[in-house]
């Protein structure tokens, strides 16, 4: 059978291919903390030991150090999206300015403000801490790869700069002089926005910080009820259960423990390739000395970052609900996904063919339909929760759980007084109307992506009523 040469070169691509999560598969990872075998008393118990759980369990601490702090993880701290992403920490609060601009453009400048202060704090806690996880400011790049893409960076760059941005538009020649691929025609550069971290090794040096500072991480202890006690919620695991004064719930893309956190979030499962370290001189023919981190401008876009040792990341595209808000496992590899992207990845990098990926993961991401992080409370207050990240949790989660102590505490705050924070997202409806809606939407973003960027009357009606979506 004739084979042509991109597709016989993606194919072998992935002959010796893992099914693991490269951040995960690492002599360093820290061995699993005994679970939870005691009925206890609590001041603070956070339930989910990813990037929202640790930053509020430390927040927690050095806010009141008195405070008995628990943490109860169902698996390992980073086993699900916090070890599973592509490692882009962004300043970002809104998932992206166009976003924030759609939805709270009165409150973009103290969003951008507190999103600037908020990369800048977790800089200079990994500096203080000795957190070994690769951070670098080193900004990233949005490229256009067809010509109607141009025009949305340059008004996009116009934006951003009138309301205090450093962006800068790059044509063909500046953006491969970066980063070198010939499916490129111009990008633009956010030089302070993202830091590229190892986001596994961060997660494991805050779970360090916060053990150190006192907070008690009980590792393999899924949490299966809750229940309100009027002066403390307990919070119950298979060997034990915490009574605790206050609850943070982190669970995210997890099925929630709270019913009414359905309605607003769905899973939707992603997929990234891991790449063999480069050569010198596959290097060369790349460039990307600056490792920013990029993505293309699809509506099913790719993002993609080198790290430290060489290695590039590339992930997205697909994005794949399974019906009735499926999670599990079984999600986790999807062979043509896999096909698709090591495709997809030498159509943007012909000149590495040869190169090999070593490992192919998928994860969950905790989509809601503003693709923001929001905020809730139950148990009258006791228990607080943030879900809904859509991908960018990485630097938004120390935000989001500065937000639920503050809500936790009764504080206003300037956090607190935000439309972003006391309001919700639109829900999503049930099913079967749930599946078919997310099915229409994938479709008429595929349409659209092969019809310039033209959104068809579905995708601007959804647009209309505030839920306009990209992958």
């Amino acid at each position: 059978m004739f084979v042509d040469t991109q597709t016989e070169t993606s194919m072998r691509s992935l002959a010796n291919v893992r099914h693991e999560v490269f951040w995960l598969d690492d002599p360093t990872r820290p061995v699993a903390r005994p679970p939870l075998q005691a009925h206890i008393t609590a001041d603070l118990c956070v339930v989910g030991g990813g990037f929202s759980g640790l930053w509020t369990s430390v927040l927690a601490k050095q806010q009141h150090p008195d405070w008995r702090v628990v943490l109860l993880e169902g698996d390992q701290v980073a086993s699900g999206a916090t070890g599973r992403n592509g490692g882009f920490c962004a300043a970002s609060l809104t998932h992206g300015l166009a976003n924030g601009m759609s939805r709270w453009p009165g409150e973009m400048p103290i969003l951008l403000q507190l999103g600037r202060e908020n990369l800048d704090a977790i800089e200079v806690f990994v500096a203080d801490h000795g957190i070994d996880c690769e951070f670098v400011r080193s900004g990233d790049l949005a490229i256009a790869t067809e010509a109607y893409q141009v025009a949305d960076l340059i008004e996009h760059c116009e934006a951003g700069n009138a309301l205090g941005l450093s962006l800068e538009f790059l044509d063909e020649e500046s953006l491969k002089s970066r980063v070198d691929s010939p499916t490129y025609l111009a990008g633009l550069f956010d030089g302070a926005g993202t830091a590229m971290v190892n986001p596994a090794r961060l997660a494991w040096g805050l779970a360090r910080v916060a053990t150190d500072l006192g907070v008690e991480i009980h590792e393999h202890s899924p949490v299966s009820t809750m229940s309100d006690k009027l002066a403390a919620v307990s919070v119950f695991t298979i060997s034990g259960s915490v009574a605790a004064s206050r609850v943070a719930l982190a669970t995210n893309a997890y099925p929630p423990l709270l019913r009414r956190i359905s309605n607003y979030v769905v899973p939707v499962y992603d997929y990234v390739l891991m790449s063999e370290p480069l050569r010198g001189e596959q290097r060369a023919l790349v460039g990307w000395d600056g490792r920013e981190g990029l993505s293309d401008s699809g509506n099913q876009f790719h993002y993609y970052r080198i790290t430290e040792e060489g290695r590039i990341l590339w992930g997205g595209y697909d994005a794949i609900y399974h019906s009735g808000n499926g999670f599990g496992k079984e999600h986790e590899v999807d062979d043509a996904s896999f096909q698709r992207l090591a495709a997809h990845f030498f159509q943007t990098f012909p000149q590495l063919a040869g190169l090999e990926f070593t490992h192919a993961w998928g994860g969950a991401i905790d989509t809601c339909s503003r693709f923001s992080a929001f905020w809730g409370n139950a148990h009258g207050g006791k228990t607080v929760y943030v879900t809904g990240y859509t991908g960018l949790g990485v630097g938004a989660s120390r935000f989001g759980a500065q937000v639920m102590l503050d809500l936790l505490a009764g504080r206003e705050t300037a956090r607190t007084k935000l439309q972003m924070v006391r309001r919700k997202p639109k829900p999503f409806p049930p099913e079967p109307l749930r599946s078919i809606g997310i099915d229409w939407t994938t479709r008429a973003l595929k349409s659209a992506d092969r019809n310039f960027g033209r959104r068809n009357l579905w995708l601007r009606t959804l647009d209309r009523l505030g839920l306009g979506f990209d992958s």
